[in-house]
């Protein structure tokens, strides 16, 4: 495997032989990445060329967030990428991708990247976008692998890539997590252990709403199956007579007024692991729960049914973590 700086050494056109999938990154490159490099590797023929970007965008940083402090560790990133397949290391300078400084012309992520991150970080994924183009154009692949924690900007790429008639596929791959559910980010080698215990919340909140639609969906299938006389669902699951069935019932008249596997209901059971992480020490800073349309990344009614992303970003200390998950809405009932 090889690192190299500059367009040159990467050579061959879009659509050139043999075909590549490239792999962008910021570095410090963890088993997340490992399994996108993996991914690139499956897709292509024996003869086929994996590329990982390693850059540090200075664009989609925001005042006050963690560029200069952002981990650049090339010669690990190196071991990481050499071991998981990848052919090649593209680290391009600062002056290559911004030859005249911040650039005049860049891209706009639109009224896509208004929510969520765009609203917390104003400007992020214009930054993300613009880079991401350049690199594009520069690498030439026939596919492109982003992992699926950061769902938002997963969704942009794939519309700049069919709105501006990129030749390339862009390739979504699953979110991978640490024994403990802690989705793995280049950032959480900035948690302390008492952090991390907190940190936490993030993926238990998205769990816990995952688990209540399940749980949901199968008391309503026993609700029905028991054939109890039609009235409201609280006396319908009680009537079961099973173990939990009126705790069960309870819980779900609280979390929800109108069917099993509602938005209002997920929101709910998310809330309440972000509401108790609130009170530890040190205490989660929410910025933001939004359950959204994976289309359009804006948050869904209480009435939608079928496909939503649930989406998680606060504060542990100075750390700043974003989590999500798929969810299937309305399933039962």
């Amino acid at each position: 495997m090889r690192i190299v700086h500059t367009p040159d050494e990467l050579g061959a056109p879009y659509g050139a032989d043999p075909p590549r999938a490239v792999v962008p990154t910021m570095g410090a490159l963890h088993e997340g990445h490992a399994a996108n490099i993996r991914a690139a590797r499956k897709l292509l023929p024996p003869d086929g060329l994996v590329i990982v970007t390693v850059y540090v965008n200075p664009l989609q940083f925001g005042a006050g967030e963690d560029f200069d402090r952002y981990p650049r560790t090339l010669e690990a990133d190196a071991r990481v990428a050499r071991a998981a397949g990848a052919d090649l290391i593209f680290a391009p300078s600062d002056a290559l991708m911004y030859p005249a400084g911040e650039p005049l012309v860049r891209l706009s992520a639109g009224p896509m990247g208004e929510p969520l991150e765009g609203a917390s970080r104003p400007g992020h994924f214009d930054g993300v976008l613009t880079v991401v183009a350049k690199l594009l154009h520069l690498t030439a692949p026939r596919y492109a692998l982003f992992g699926e924690k950061d769902a938002q900007q997963l969704a942009l790429v794939r519309r700049m890539v069919a709105d501006l008639n990129f030749p390339v596929e862009i390739v979504g791959v699953p979110t991978v997590r640490e024994d403990d559910g802690l989705a793995l980010s280049s950032r959480n080698r900035y948690l302390g252990a008492a952090e991390r215990r907190t940190a936490l919340a993030l993926s238990r909140a998205l769990f816990a709403a995952r688990d209540r639609l399940s749980a949901e969906a199968a008391l309503a299938g026993r609700a029905e199956a028991a054939a109890v006389p039609h009235g409201d669902r609280a006396r319908r699951l009680a009537a079961l007579h099973e173990e939990r069935a009126s705790a069960d019932a309870a819980a779900l008249a609280a979390a929800t007024a109108t069917r099993p596997g509602s938005a209002a209901s997920a929101r709910a059971a998310a809330r309440t692991v972000l509401t108790e992480a609130s009170r530890l020490t040190p205490p989660l800073e929410l910025d933001y729960l939004a359950l959204v349309d994976p289309a359009t990344f804006r948050e869904v009614p209480d009435s939608h049914t079928g496909e939503a992303i649930m989406a998680v970003a606060a504060k542990v200390g100075s750390t700043r973590l974003i989590d999500n998950t798929r969810l299937t809405l309305g399933a039962a009932g």
